[in-house]
């Protein structure tokens, strides 16, 4: 759908994808209306009326969650979201429990055993 998106409408003169009619920025208030809005239409009332993706920036929380959950190196995840190793698993290293079965396995794998 993004793709879509920019190759109907292009970009903005800086690289944003969404821009006003005039090619200027929007304000906070309305990409929070609009984020509000879009929650209420694609989640369940109980997820709307919870924490899960207040903000648009919980979205890269979650991806970057999902990256390290399906084994990306974290020296990967670090470059792709502008983060030095260290920060990145000091924020993330909470999404990475429950795991001690496919680190044991991988471990066991390596060693030929």
């Amino acid at each position: 759908m993004l793709r879509e998106h920019i190759a109907e409408y292009g970009n903005a003169e800086d690289g944003r994808i969404f821009s006003t009619g005039t090619g200027g920025t929007y304000s906070s208030s309305a990409y929070s209306y609009v984020w509000q809005e879009a929650r209420r239409l694609a989640l369940t009332p109980e997820q709307v009326a919870s924490s899960l993706a207040a903000r648009p920036y919980d979205l890269r929380h979650a991806a970057v969650s999902l990256w390290l959950n399906a084994g990306v190196p974290a020296s990967e995840v670090a470059k792709r979201v502008g983060h030095s190793v260290d920060v990145l698993l000091r924020v993330y290293a909470k999404c990475l429990d429950g795991q001690r079965e496919q680190v044991n396995s991988k471990i066991h794998d390596a060693l030929g055993t």
